[in-house]
């Protein structure tokens, strides 16, 4: 679409407060088109009052409306976390999740008030514009998405920021163009991503990043800090001791393992579209909640069970990195992993030391398959080692077979 295509139509706009979102707003309302701003209140750490969204795109002209998404974010969190579903180097996909449930959530409130077309404002070389518009297309198909930094147009008009900046004052509004900021950075309840401007360098340390939600590893504490979770059926329900609501839990294991200096990954990453993308993520909360759940996972789940598993969770981090959330392989995924999830209850005890996570105990689980006696090197009442004497000599036709049949490498001939 281009912005002629717009004419008649109702379009809801994806704002975020900042330069782009207010000169895109202030451009369609001064094109005629009925407007309606829309924002996603994800329980983001950078954002201490969400009204500011509001009051930053009040005088742009259009009614600004705060979608309450914290519950739904909070949920997303939980799901991700039960597939252990981390993309490219081991990172926790928190922008990647937050559009499904960002889209999904606006999508609704946006036809609720008559729009027919979403304004994304995601530039054409990112994830975000695939993402964007391929939720939009599947839980809407009949609502159209227009692209204003992929209008040829609109580049035009506006190749900097400091166009931008002339075009609101002339039309009243203070702006500024902001001094060159080192990284940007997307933040929703599950993490922050940052990536753009001397991130792009891989000359640049991940550590010129300044931490919002907690600090680097040599900045925690000296002492180590307990932390215990109880887990029913893949889900943290009590933190410390302290029965919590997803979105509490959340916030909870963002505060404990940011302190501790958790959850920080340096990625070089393939975006959707083909080239490669290096960024700084942290998402304390979840690589806290993902270490101790993967110990209740490794004490109930048998060896072919893992082995599915972790099919399970590249296929679904794939997924939602690609805009797939609401896929059928997506949804056919996520019910086999509830199938293992469904068996992962227990209490977790560790300690944080300087972004370690240190295992001390899993209790209250009983769905183990763990037996210490059967493990025991030591006499105990488990598994008769001399059992093993029938498996060894099973194993050893097969064995023979193969070197007979000049099959094993390395064998002299």
């Amino acid at each position: 679409m281009t912005l002629n295509d717009l004419k008649g139509q109702k379009a809801g706009i994806c704002v975020s407060g900042g330069l782009d979102s207010k000169t895109v707003t202030r451009m369609l309302v001064d094109s005629g088109v009925d407007v309606v701003c829309f924002t996603a209140d994800l329980a983001q750490p950078d954002e201490t009052d969400i009204s500011a969204v509001v009051e930053k795109m009040a005088p742009c002209g259009a009614e600004t409306v705060v979608v309450d998404l914290r519950r739904e974010m909070a949920e997303a969190c939980f799901e991700v976390l039960a597939c252990q579903a981390m993309y490219d180097g081991g990172y926790w996909n928190s922008t990647g999740i937050a559009r499904a449930v960002t889209v999904k959530g606006l999508v609704k409130a946006m036809q609720a008030r008559g729009c027919t077309v979403l304004v994304h404002g995601a530039t054409g070389r990112g994830n975000d514009q695939m993402r964007f518009e391929r939720y939009t297309n599947v839980l809407a198909p009949e609502m159209k998405v227009y692209a204003p930094w992929r209008d040829a147009g609109l580049l035009k008009q506006f190749p900097g920021r400091l166009e931008m900046v002339d075009y609101l004052r002339k039309a009243g509004i203070e702006a500024f163009p902001g001094g060159k900021k080192r990284y940007s950075t997307d933040a929703n309840l599950a993490g922050l991503s940052h990536e753009a401007e001397d991130l792009e360098s891989l000359e640049t340390p991940a550590t010129i990043v300044t931490p919002t939600m907690g600090v680097w590893p040599d900045k925690a504490p000296d002492k180590a800090e307990r932390f215990c979770v109880r887990f029913e059926k893949g889900r943290a329900v009590e933190i410390n001791g302290e029965p919590m609501a997803p979105v509490a839990v959340m916030q909870a294991v963002n505060a404990i393992g940011g302190r501790n200096g958790v959850g920080f990954k340096n990625a070089l990453e393939n975006r959707i579209i083909g080239t490669k993308s290096r960024g700084v993520y942290e998402a304390p909360g979840m690589e806290l909640l993902s270490r101790c759940l993967e110990c209740v996972y490794q004490a109930t789940m048998d060896r072919r069970a893992l082995g599915l598993f972790k099919t399970l969770s590249a296929l679904v981090a794939g997924q939602i990195y690609d805009g797939r959330y609401f896929d059928p392989v997506t949804t056919a995924a996520r019910a086999a992993v509830d199938v293992f999830a469904a068996f992962a209850s227990g209490v977790v005890a560790v300690n944080l030391y300087k972004g370690n996570v240190l295992f001390q105990s899993l209790t209250q689980c009983p769905a183990s398959l763990y037996n210490e006696a059967d493990s025991s090197m030591e006499a105990s009442d488990g598994l008769n080692p001399v059992s093993s004497q029938g498996f060894a000599e099973i194993q050893s036709v097969e064995a023979r077979a193969l070197a007979y049949a000049g099959q094993i490498r390395g064998v002299d001939s």
